[in-house]
């Protein structure tokens, strides 16, 4: 077996073992890229050999979804997938697993008008509403993956001679997910366990808010009493452990939705709905953003804060030292699974049940009552940067630092 064929079988490994944790009896669904069909075969056989009771693969492919945004009316768009609303919602009551396995092209919708991509995106989050419900209070176990395409690695690679793009990315996803560093899961169980460390120190000190400094950013984030910070891996209902971003490196939780003062500036391009968003900064004003401007995609940002009442706030809040391995490859990825890995982010729209005590068996009323926000959207954004200092407030006002120069402060 080839050094790479032996990394791709560790991958898969790790995909069904650590991501989604495929048990015994469960059902398990992959999307994927038709481009991805020999690691998906891979990733089925392991999940077949973990227990699953039944695989089922939705492939999809860029170049038809391409052709349905240049060619289709304008009525399509406002059209949701019902047939897949229904299937994973029902995956997620009967406590079934999910592995998405993505690899954007960047560039895929560039040229397309930013309304068609707005009303798509919108009439796909209002039919998933329910599901994504479920996913934000752990009520299944779900992972994302991601393996290279042409387009992803060709915007990623440019220097490269076209024939080593795709082979520079892969070697790129293993570094990032500690494939062929030995023993990959227990490299995974000792990474989980020091990023669980720096939650454990910050739910400890329960900060009432977050004070960022950097060029471009002054904000100030308040906390919901009883936030929790969470780290990589997850429960769910039914008492087992996943991972739901490979890689990971960040430390997360939610933001008081109605305490967010200040200004912000990306640090790193938004791939979002085949697009993308650049040089951009939000303002905030109790809250709620109140002045959007972007170099590059203006229309495309100022679309997706306008998606609902709830995408003017923040739903996340997540730190990730600037030092990680995925920042220091010098590797600007186009793609946020890698990205917000690099950097500090947060992210526009709906939090998470799981960061708030006793969320996990609260209604979406009960949440927003303590401060949570919800929304049809959450699109994770990149902030973080070399040069940025975060402060913790404590609850008598003193300022700890958490963040010096883009590192842990402790």
């Amino acid at each position: 077996m080839s050094d790479f064929q032996t990394k791709l079988e560790q991958y898969a490994e790790l995909a069904v073992r650590v991501g989604v944790n495929v048990q015994a009896g469960q059902k398990l669904i992959i999307n994927a890229p038709i481009h991805a069909v020999d690691f998906v075969r891979l990733v089925t056989r392991k999940a077949y050999e973990a227990g699953a009771l039944l695989v089922k693969v939705n492939w999809g492919d860029d170049q038809v979804t391409r052709m349905r945004y240049e060619l289709a009316p304008d009525e399509s768009f406002d059209i949701g997938p019902k047939w897949y609303a229904a299937e994973m919602e029902e995956l997620a009551e009967n406590q079934g697993a999910v592995l998405h396995v993505v690899s954007d092209d960047p560039d895929l919708l560039k040229g397309i008008d930013s309304k068609r991509i707005a009303a798509s995106q919108k009439a796909s989050s209002m039919v998933l509403s329910k599901y994504r419900e479920y996913v934000q209070s752990d009520k299944m176990s779900w992972s994302i993956v991601a393996v290279p395409s042409e387009s992803w690695a060709a915007k990623v690679f440019p220097e490269l001679p076209a024939e080593e793009q795709v082979n520079s990315m892969w070697d790129y996803i293993f570094k990032a997910v500690r494939v062929g560093e030995g023993d990959t899961i227990a490299a995974w169980q000792k990474h989980v366990s020091l990023l669980n460390e720096k939650a454990a120190y910050l739910n400890e000190k329960a900060y009432k808010q977050l004070h960022y400094v950097a060029p471009g950013t002054d904000l100030t984030i308040g906390l919901p009493e009883g936030h929790l910070w969470a780290a990589a891996d997850s429960i769910s209902e039914r008492g087992d452990a996943f991972i739901a971003n490979m890689p990971t490196e960040e430390v997360f939780t939610a933001p008081l939705k109605t305490d967010v003062n200040g200004y912000v500036s990306s640090t790193k391009p938004l791939s979002y709905g085949g697009t993308i968003i650049d040089n951009f900064k939000l303002t905030f004003k109790d809250g709620r953003i109140v002045g959007v401007e972007a170099e590059k995609g203006q229309d495309t940002l100022a679309h997706l804060v306008e998606m609902d009442e709830g995408a003017h706030y923040l739903g996340e809040v997540a730190l990730v030292p600037h030092r990680s391995p995925i920042s220091e490859s010098n590797i600007l990825y186009y793609n946020t699974l890698f990205d917000e890995n690099a950097s500090n982010h947060l992210a526009i729209g709906s939090a998470y049940a799981f960061n708030l005590q006793g969320g996990k068996q609260m209604n979406r009323e009960e949440l927003t009552a303590r401060g949570l926000n919800n929304s049809l959207v959450h699109v994770d954004f990149m902030i973080g940067s070399g040069e940025m200092d975060i402060y913790g407030i404590t609850q008598d006002g003193q300022q700890e630092p958490i963040f010096k120069q883009g590192g842990w402060a402790f």
